[in-house]
C-alpha cells in the first residue's frame, strides 16, 4: 500500500501485545494516517502481558482520539484456517473497540500460489460467515515483494487492489470517524476479560499501579478506571 517497505516485521509479532506504530502513507490525492497494531494471542496471555496490553490499548485509544478517530479497520490475515485467535481479534477490534460502528475490511495475504487470487475468497467466504466474521469488503493479495516473474506482477496488482479498497471505504461521505476516550478504554478492557473467560486474575492494585506509572494517569483516575472495569466484569 505504501509503495515501499515502511513497517518492520519480526517473530516478536507473535507476542500478545497491542504495540502500535503510526505511519503516514499517501497515494492518489490523499494522505492517510495508518496505525499498525499487533493482535491478541489469547492462549498465551498472562498477567504481565495483560498489563502490557492495558498500557498499549490506552495509549492507542488516546492517540486515535487526538488524530480524529477511526475511519476504517483493515484486518490483515494469512490465508488458511479460521482460528479462535483470528475470531477473537475480529471481535476485539470490530465489536469491542469500535462497537461495530467502523467498517472493517479483510486483506488476505499469501495467495501468490493461487491461479487467480480472488478464487480463494470464493472458496472460503462461507467459512467466515460461519464464524460470524462479517466484513464490508476484502482484498485477496500477496505481500511477497521479492519474487520474480508472475509473482512480481501479482504484487503490483495487490498494491492496486488494497489501495482501491482503502479509497472506497474512506472516501468523502463514507467517513464515520469513531472516537473513544476513557469509556471506550473501560469497555475494551471489560470485553477483553470476557474473552479470557475468567482464566486471568488481575488485582485492582496491580492495575492501578500500571495505569499510574506507565500510562501517566493520575492515581485518582486510575482507581476509578480500575473500579469501573472490575464492576463491569463482575456484572457480566
Amino acid at each position: 500500500m505504501a509503495g515501499g517497505e515502511v513497517a518492520r516485521t519480526s517473530p516478536d509479532m507473535q507476542r500478545c501485545t497491542m504495540r502500535w506504530q503510526e505511519y503516514s502513507i499517501g497515494f492518489g490525492d490523499t494522505s492517510y494516517k495508518v496505525f499498525d497494531t499487533v493482535g491478541l494471542e489469547v492462549p498465551q496471555l498472562g498477567i504481565k502481558e495483560y498489563l502490557e496490553f492495558v498500557e498499549n490499548a490506552y495509549r492507542l485509544i488516546k492517540q486515535l482520539d487526538k488524530q480524529g478517530g477511526i475511519d476504517l479497520l483493515l484486518f490483515c490475515v494469512r490465508a488458511g484456517r479460521v482460528t479462535a485467535t483470528l475470531h477473537n481479534n475480529y471481535r476485539l477490534f470490530h465489536e469491542f473497540l469500535c462497537e461495530k460502528k467502523v467498517p472493517i475490511v479483510l486483506a488476505i495475504t499469501n495467495l501468490e500460489r493461487e491461479k487467480r487470487m480472488e478464487d480463494w475468497w470464493e472458496r472460503n467466504q462461507g467459512t467466515f460467515d460461519n464464524y460470524q466474521i462479517q466484513v464490508a469488503g476484502h482484498a485477496c493479495i500477496t505481500a511477497a515483494n521479492r519474487l520474480d516473474g508472475r509473482h512480481k506482477d501479482l504484487y503490483e496488482e495487490s498494491r492496486v487492489t488494497i489501495r482501491n479498497l482503502v479509497e472506497k471505504f474512506t472516501a468523502d461521505g463514507q467517513k464515520q470517524a469513531w472516537l473513544g476516550g476513557d469509556n471506550l478504554f473501560v469497555s475494551l478492557m471489560r470485553k477483553l476479560k470476557e474473552l479470557l473467560a475468567g482464566s486471568l486474575r488481575v488485582r485492582r492494585k496491580d492495575l492501578v499501579t500500571h495505569l499510574t506509572k506507565r500510562c501517566d494517569i493520575s492515581r485518582e483516575v486510575a482507581k476509578q478506571l480500575a473500579d469501573m472495569i472490575k464492576q463491569d466484569v463482575e456484572a457480566t
